[in-house]
């Protein structure tokens, strides 16, 4: 068997087959870097920012996918080798139940696996591991199938919340219209009818929390942003952080704000690799764990866009208070309305939503593309349309209801965010502030 491995290692292959593969590798390696540096040039030619900051922080998780890749590669062989009872691979947390003791574990695997080309080092391994009576930690195919899991996870992460973006972005468009007739009809009358509108929203259930939720929760899925609570959202922005500039673009504001939010999206943060290994942990035969997780992405965003939803409602309710009052009224932003007094908890929350759902997505691929369709993974087929409906459903409401709430709403905190000024002007504040400090204090 070492003599058979021998032979097939590189000192006995022909130069051209090297020098062919190795051509294509590093040819298709070249282009994608190409492109994505031509993407870069064309990006920053445009003053897209933001999008540019985007694109660098794909870069950054191709690298630590290149990364993994290394570690995968590089240590295989020393994890193929770790041997364990045979007690802990047979019976505890399996995917998928054996049938039967006596077979060889090879015939546990599906077909198409069988057909793959076999490791010698794997059954090296295997043999090193029988001698002591146990069994290795983890196959070098098993590692292979593994490192292929994690790219294609990063990569529908990726797309997943581009698309996402993309068609937020376009349903935040629509309210461009929105935007150039309050520009160009800027008079008491015109807010004033708008500021009525926007303030029945708080009549009939001002002291009704139930029916106040209630109301929050369908007024999503119909109306939920009009032309009233933009209008009335926007003057109390600007009444808070740009008095002295009535005419001051709202809309370019918040499609900048999506701009860098997105940029923060992208990436895979610590705690969404910890999500990950905590679901592969708990994938065991008969507990259904991705046909439940599959209900989190969707409860998550109704609760999401309900708050958002009553934070319109609840700023609705305190100008009818200080209408009553005699006062003047007007919309006034404060970090008292979301959760914990912090307006970014809601992009955690959707940053956790888009991860979960490219992850739910992504796992299904990959065992449809590396065990087949009936693979014991795949559960049942009526758990797999269950799973393939409530990711569609969680890429409508989050693309055309909750991302544009997100996007309006939470500019209701207490502050302001860093898309408050144009690209070129925060670039040069960004500049200024990390300058030299010294110079007052020669």
């Amino acid at each position: 068997m070492a003599a058979e491995e021998e032979s097939n290692s590189l000192q006995y292959t022909p130069t051209w087959v090297v020098a062919v593969v190795c051509f294509f590798f590093v040819l298709i390696s070249l282009v994608a870097e190409r492109a994505l540096h031509h993407l870069g040039k064309i990006l920053k030619h445009k003053q897209q920012d933001a999008l540019f900051e985007a694109l660098q922080k794909l870069k950054e998780e191709l690298m630590l996918l290149g990364f993994i890749s290394l570690l995968l590669t590089v240590f295989q062989g020393l994890v193929s080798e770790m041997c364990i009872p045979t007690y802990y691979v047979s019976t505890v947390l399996l995917p998928c139940k054996k049938h039967s003791e006596g077979k060889t574990p090879e015939k546990h695997f599906p077909r198409a696996i069988n057909h793959r080309r076999r490791l010698f080092s794997t059954e090296a391994a295997s043999d090193h591991c029988s001698r002591e009576g146990k069994v290795p930690l983890l196959s070098l195919e098993a590692l292979h199938q593994l490192h292929i899991f994690i790219f294609v996870l990063a990569v529908v992460h990726v797309i997943y919340c581009l698309i996402t973006m993309v068609l937020g972005g376009a349903r935040i468009r629509q309210w461009k219209q929105w935007e150039n007739e309050i520009q160009g009809h800027l008079n008491d009358r015109h807010v004033d009818e708008h500021h009525t509108s926007f303030v029945q929203h708080a009549k009939g259930w001002r002291k009704t929390a139930i029916l106040s939720w209630t109301m929050s929760f369908f007024k999503q899925f119909h109306g939920s942003v009009t032309k009233s609570d933009y209008t009335a959202l926007r003057e109390g922005f600007i009444r808070e952080h740009c008095p002295s500039n009535p005419r001051y673009n709202f809309h370019d504001y918040i499609m900048r704000t999506l701009q860098v939010d997105f940029k923060k999206v992208v990436g895979i943060s610590w705690y969404l690799w910890l999500f990950v290994v905590m679901f592969l942990l708990l994938n065991v035969k008969g507990w259904n764990t991705y046909f439940w997780l599959s209900f989190l992405p969707v409860v998550l965003l109704l609760i999401v866009g309900t708050k958002l939803e009553h934070v319109i409602i609840r700023l609705a309710q305190e100008m009818s208070e200080m209408k009553e009052r005699g006062e003047t009224a007007q919309v006034k932003p404060s970090d008292e309305h979301f959760w914990f007094k912090n307006p970014r908890i809601v992009f955690f929350l959707i940053h956790f939503i888009l991860f979960q759902n490219a992850f739910e997505l992504a796992f299904f691929f990959w065992i449809l593309c590396t065990y087949g369709f009936h693979s014991c993974i795949m559960e049942k087929l009526g758990y797999i349309i269950t799973r393939l409906i409530m990711g569609v459903i969680v890429q409508v409401l989050c693309s055309y209801i909750t991302l544009p709430l997100y996007v309006l709403v939470t500019q209701m905190g207490s502050c302001f965010k860093e898309g408050i000024f144009k690209e070129h002007i925060h670039s040069s504040l960004t500049t200024w502030r990390s300058g030299p400090r010294d110079q007052g204090s020669g």
